[in-house]
């Protein structure tokens, strides 16, 4: 689709705290006419129903870990290494709070580039049925990702540990990000009643119910540039993006991002999948060869250079949220990564603060490198 299609002259900046107030910036023409159309072809006497208020899933309301069981064919799912993989049966059960085993259904099936083409264990989609999960924790999920063991030890444990703790930051610095619940998973193969494994993962919050939560939806087209985003909340997932090292997304190319359009018109950049970030440093990592970096431990910005006026005003956001951002390496969550990670990972995060000690110091070191998209 053609990149004038995604276009939307945005000029005014939205609270990044107060995502559930009613947004005021100007409509897109796209938009507009969509409006126009509905407003003509409706009835002058039909009220339109009020919609319900967004209830966050039930999952996502404890940080609590939860241990569960996660039962399906291994050998099938193991198979499926193409892009369009069929779902597969299963089932999840866990203990509740009153001590009684709760099993749900749900289907399962692959998904990923990468991991999927190089792991023991691909990584998974599941699919959870209404119907079948109400009065479970597993309700109103949708389709999530389950973020799971690649191999079987502790170092690519490590690795999911630390690549949740990056969504935990990202929560903590806008709510324009996924929401998380960790997981201590036993994997039972269902034709043979044997346990593959029992690592943690992390269940990362359905797409469509992001959208849903900012009362918009998802945008399918690629080709989004800086006239069609939110310039504040830009700022925030570019400058999220440099602190982490992070260079492996797109979000013109919809690679590892999503874009959301609210019912304004206004549209917001996700980021997700940070498994090739610096602050991992996962041994499989590499970056781009057409960046200038050599390791991913390295930072390269990659922000658009039409968003340098809101970088600064970004900036004393993630001051503010610093002693915060560290407390999660030191909370139940974070005391599960091994010692030596907590500190290189903190030290690489210090890194990030000293580039911006002075105005020209983030200059020099941050927005000099931004990246022109017009």
């Amino acid at each position: 689709m053609p990149r004038s299609s995604l276009r939307s002259p945005l000029r005014l900046l939205l609270a990044t705290a107060l995502l559930a107030t009613a947004l005021s910036a100007t409509s897109s023409p796209l938009v507009a006419q969509k409006k126009e159309k509905k407003k003509s072809d409706s009835s002058a006497t039909a009220e339109p129903k009020a919609k319900k208020p967004y209830k966050l899933p039930p999952l996502f309301a404890s940080e609590k870990p939860l241990a569960i069981t996660l039962t399906l064919n291994i050998k099938a799912v193991r198979k499926d290494r193409g892009a369009e993989a069929p779902y597969h049966a299963a089932s999840l059960s866990y203990t509740d709070s009153a001590g009684s085993v709760i099993t749900v259904p749900m289907r399962a099936r692959t998904r990923g580039i990468w991991r999927l083409k190089n792991c023991d264990f691909p990584p998974l989609r599941l699919k959870v049925s209404d119907k079948a999960t109400k009065k479970t924790i597993f309700h109103d999920l949708g389709e999530p990702k389950l973020v799971n063991f690649c191999r079987n030890n502790d170092a690519y444990e490590q690795y999911v540990l630390q690549e949740f703790m990056l969504y935990r930051i990202y929560q903590e610095l806008t709510p324009v990000s996924h929401h998380v619940r960790l997981l201590k998973v036993t994997y039972t193969d269902s034709a043979t009643g044997k346990i593959e494994a029992t690592r943690y993962g992390f269940i990362s919050e359905d797409p469509a119910q992001v959208a849903e939560r900012m009362n918009g939806a998802i945008v399918k087209e690629k080709g989004a540039d800086s006239d069609d985003l939110n310039p504040a909340q830009s700022a925030i997932a570019f400058l999220f993006q440099y602190m982490i090292g992070n260079t492996d997304f797109s979000f013109a190319g919809l690679h590892n991002a999503e874009l959301v359009r609210t019912g304004t018109g206004e549209i917001f950049p996700i980021a997700y999948d940070f498994d090739y970030a610096g602050a991992v440093n996962a041994s499989y990592a590499t970056p781009d060869p057409r960046l200038r970096i050599k390791t991913v431990r390295e930072r390269q910005f990659r922000g658009y250079c039409a968003f340098n006026a809101e970088y600064p005003k970004a900036l004393p956001l993630f001051t503010e949220k610093k002693n915060g951002i560290y407390a999660l390496y030191t909370d139940p969550l974070g005391q599960l990564l091994s010692p030596r990670l907590t500190k290189e990972t903190l030290s690489y995060f210090d890194d990030f603060y000293k580039d911006f000690q002075t105005p020209k110091d983030a200059q020099r070191k941050i927005f000099d490198g931004c990246v022109a998209t017009n």
